[in-house]
């Protein structure tokens, strides 16, 4: 019997990721968004075709989220031009994902989403 746990996170990133997209298919073909999750690091990207061949798709990265078990807590990193990852000095951690992903939808500053 397959195991079948629901990782309660992932599903909020989920369903993070599923509001931000487009929902015309013609326009995601333009533009889309996505994410990574490994159990401790999310990546949260858009995907978009490249600016050289439109065949190919390219992933932009914009947050990065990450828990840490022995403090119980996640930090909050967005991706600076130099393509470093830097804590989001206004909000940095929490220990709840929900602050977090609501400190991305702000976006008071213009760190992930321009």
């Amino acid at each position: 019997m397959k195991n079948s746990t629901i990782d309660i996170n992932e599903s909020t990133i989920k369903n993070y990721v599923e509001s931000l997209r487009p929902e015309s298919l013609e326009i995601r073909e333009q533009v889309d968004i996505g994410y990574s999750y490994d159990g401790k690091v999310v990546i949260l990207f858009e995907i978009r075709p490249d600016w050289n061949d439109a065949k190919k798709k390219q992933q932009i990265d914009f947050a990065k989220i990450r828990y840490y078990k022995s403090r119980k807590e996640w930090n909050l990193y967005w991706l600076r031009a130099s393509g470093k990852w830097e804590i989001y000095e206004p909000f940095p951690e929490s220990t709840y994902l929900d602050k977090i992903i609501e400190i991305i939808k702000e976006d008071k500053h213009g760190c992930f989403f321009g």
